[in-house]
Order: structure tokens, then sequence, then C-alpha cells
């Protein structure tokens, strides 16, 4: 989905940290956890994710090669002035191309760490990027690692919730050039809320093997005219 950014950064300068509310002229909104369920259907109740950043006693390469069988280099790749992983920051690209395509005739072993890795890049690639051009940080792979029913345990709504409010106050400092976090949800909660500033969607450019865009681009917002940001 395309990101609009000049419609976040209208939201941005109407954020006020100390409420965590959005100041329009009609009132004060925000985005709430009921929304990033309904926009998502991640799980909103369960065990909060909180685990550790700190390191592993043989450090995030041992961790790593222990789980998947991936043994990382110490040097930097052609073009990269920093190796895959540096300062407990996974380069998750340099991930995918490692493991490469799934083959047809894949153990159980393989398909697990195939699904595994897609997690890697869904959490910290879709679901909670930051700034840093691809990298993860590995405290993530203590959760995606670990017991596949911890995984589905966890509350990951409400993590997603979290980290838009903390990227929103940081954004409020006029020092700030990007945002990370999953910023998507944001915009398509001022689409249903705000349907003004929807883009126009013919009902049949969307797909029915696209939930989410169908959900943004709803067909009550069609002929709705889209305005210029407030």
């Amino acid at each position: 989905m395309e990101m609009d950014n000049n419609l976040l950064t209208a939201m941005v300068e109407r954020w006020r940290k100390e409420t965590h509310t959005f100041h329009l002229l009609e009132g004060e909104m925000t985005i709430t956890l009921k929304d990033v369920a309904m926009l998502t259907e991640l799980p909103i109740d369960g065990d909060a994710i909180i685990e550790s950043s700190q390191k592993p006693l043989n450090g995030w390469g041992q961790f790593i090669s222990e789980r998947l069988g991936i043994n990382i280099p110490e040097e930097a790749e052609e073009g990269r002035r920093v190796p895959p992983l540096h300062k407990s920051m996974l380069l998750i690209p340099w991930l995918v191309r490692t493991v490469g395509e799934l083959p047809e005739d894949a153990t159980d072993a393989q398909i697990e760490r195939y699904a595994r890795i897609y997690l890697i890049c869904l959490v910290g690639g879709f679901l909670f990027p930051n700034k840093s051009g691809g990298n993860m940080h590995c405290m993530w792979l203590r959760v995606l690692l670990g017991d596949w029913d911890e995984i589905e345990r966890k509350s990951w709504g409400s993590a997603c919730l979290a980290m838009i409010y903390s990227e929103l106050c940081k954004c409020t400092d006029p020092k700030t050039k990007q945002a990370g976090g999953p910023m998507f949800i944001l915009q398509l909660w001022v689409w249903e809320h705000l349907p003004t500033f929807a883009p126009i969607c013919p009902a049949n450019s969307c797909g029915p093997d696209e939930p989410l865009r169908q959900w943004a681009y709803g067909a009550r917002w069609i002929g709705i005219s889209r305005l210029a940001p407030l």
C-alpha cells in the first residue's frame, strides 16, 4: 500500500503527546485498540511483548545459528559498510537472500525454518519497521524463534498500537524527519474515520484477494472527492 506522507504529516502536526490524541477542529480523536483489531485482525488479548534486548550469553550470531541453521558472516557484503549482524541489528534482506527458495521436496524442518523467516520479515519489515533500512533488532528473535504456542499467545495488536503512539510522540519533535512503526494502520484509520481523505476506488478495481485493500477502499467512499491536507 502506498503511504500518503502528506496526510500522515498533517496528522502528526495535530498529535498531542500529553493526551495521545489528535486535536482537530471538531474535537479530539485517537486510534484505539479496537481500531487496530478491526483493521488488522491481529490479536489484542494475551501476553504483552516485553522481551529483553540483552544479548544471549553466546551472542546473537550463535543464537540465530542454533535456531535457523544459518551462519552469519563477520564481513560486510559488497556495497555495505557493516556485516549482516551489527550491534544487535539483523539485516532482513540478507536473511531472505541467504535462504533462497523453498524446495518442492522440503522437509518439515525446512518448512518450519521458512515459516519463522516469514514471521521475521512480517514483524521486522511490516508490522514494526524502524528507520534503519531493512534492519531488525534481534530482541524480536526471542519471540519469533521460540515456541509456536508462545508466539500465538502474544498480544501483537497491543504492541502495534503502543509503537504507533511512541512514534507519533517522537515525531512531535521538530528535529524528527522520519517515523517507523506500522504507520499503514494509522493511514487506514484516517481513511476509515475521516473518509474525505480516502482515495477513490472503483468497485471493480479491488480484487477478492485484497481484503485489507477492500477494507480501506470501501464502496461507501466512491464518488467522494479527496481534499487537500488540513
